[in-house]
C-alpha cells in the first residue's frame, strides 16, 4: 500500500496538472514496484511560497539570487 505524498508551491499548479502527477505517480509504481493502483495513494499538498526555502533562502529571494547569475 504505497503512499506518495508530494509538496509543490502554491504558484498555479492546474488540476489538469494535479491528475497528472497522480496518474503519472501511480503508473510508475505499477511499472516499477508491481503495485496495485486500487491501494497506491497519492497526496498534493500545495505550500504558500512563503514556507518553502532553497539554499537557505526563501524562495523569493533564492530566484531573485538565481537571475543575477
Amino acid at each position: 500500500m504505497p503512499y506518495v505524498n508530494i509538496q509543490v508551491t502554491r504558484e498555479g499548479v492546474t488540476s489538469d496538472q494535479k491528475a497528472a502527477l497522480i496518474k503519472g505517480t501511480t503508473d510508475l509504481l505499477v511499472d516499477v514496484l508491481g503495485k496495485s493502483p486500487s491501494t497506491t495513494f497519492v497526496v498534493i499538498e500545495e505550500v504558500a511560497l512563503e514556507n518553502w526555502g532553497i539554499g537557505g533562502l526563501p524562495v523569493a529571494g533564492f530566484r531573485a539570487a538565481a537571475s543575477k547569475s
